[in-house]
């Protein structure tokens, strides 16, 4: 009886690895018309102009987008002499750029600041354009541009900050008035100014080293062409997996690139 137990067991297990569906070990880019296509490990074909989307709901012409791990922000102030209209080359002094990292739920972190000789004193470091108590939400969305008053037009780009993703809904919804979320000490609400200028950034491995590009960037914009060899990996559930590409395609090189991704070339 005890004997007979493991066959039996092993003859299921066989059996359920027989019906079960096999999954790849690998991404595969695929030539299409009229977009190439990313097969994913289990066998999921994502255009590449959804590539982004799939990744965090983010789609070209939406002016907002959810930060996810090993995304973040980086921010440029521009300062100006005291009364100049903040635009343009009259009255311009400098700049000062600070580069933070999204890492949910922690929050926001502050990486680097490089700050700006005799900055006016009367003026925010561009550091503390971000409250601590909005760092500290689990999770953040940047808005690129909201029009604050149709009377005068003025606008801004602006990030939200909460501590569900349900209640960071809620919030984006009320920015069709923004001035319910994005009032004067708003824990929830930083409005960027006008001569600031915010980018987002992700971090991939480039060659074995830690490099930061813009979010939307491809993989042609980093890769010179053509290669003799490329590898490439990226995250499927939690894991590396390698991505076959055609190095000789340009167009297939045309792969947006996600956090976390390493590539390494000869």
């Amino acid at each position: 009886m005890f004997r007979r137990t493991p066959f039996i067991l092993l003859a299921a297990i066989s059996l359920l690895t027989a019906c079960a569906p096999r999954i790849s070990q690998s991404f595969r880019v695929v030539p299409a018309d009229p977009a190439y296509l990313l097969r994913s490990p289990d066998h999921q074909d994502t255009p590449f102009t959804d590539v982004l989307r799939r990744y965090n709901g983010f789609e070209p012409g939406r002016n907002w987008i959810d930060l996810q791990q090993s995304m973040g922000l980086r921010i440029e102030n521009a300062y100006y002499e005291k009364g100049a209209s903040r635009r343009g080359l009259t009255g311009y002094l400098g700049t000062e750029v600070a580069r933070y990292s999204s890492n949910p739920p922690a929050g926001l972190i502050l990486l680097s600041v490089e700050p700006m000789k005799n900055r006016p004193e009367w003026d925010l470091p561009v550091q503390s354009l971000i409250a601590p108590t909005q760092q500290h939400f689990a999770v953040h969305r940047f808005f690129y541009e909201i029009v604050f008053s149709k009377r005068d037009n003025t606008h801004g780009a602006v990030l939200l900050a909460a501590g569900t993703p349900e209640e960071l809904d809620r919030l984006s919804a009320l920015l069709s008035n923004p001035e319910t979320v994005c009032y004067k000490d708003s824990q929830n609400c930083t409005v960027f100014p006008s001569a600031c200028t915010v980018s987002v950034e992700m971090k991939i491995m480039l060659n074995g080293k830690p490099e930061t590009v813009y979010w939307g960037s491809q993989l042609l914009s980093i890769a010179p062409h053509p290669l003799r060899h490329l590898e490439m990996k990226r995250f499927d559930r939690g894991h590396l997996v390698p991505v076959i590409i055609n190095e000789q395609d340009a167009d297939a090189l045309r792969l947006p690139l996600l956090p976390g991704d390493q590539i390494s070339w000869k």
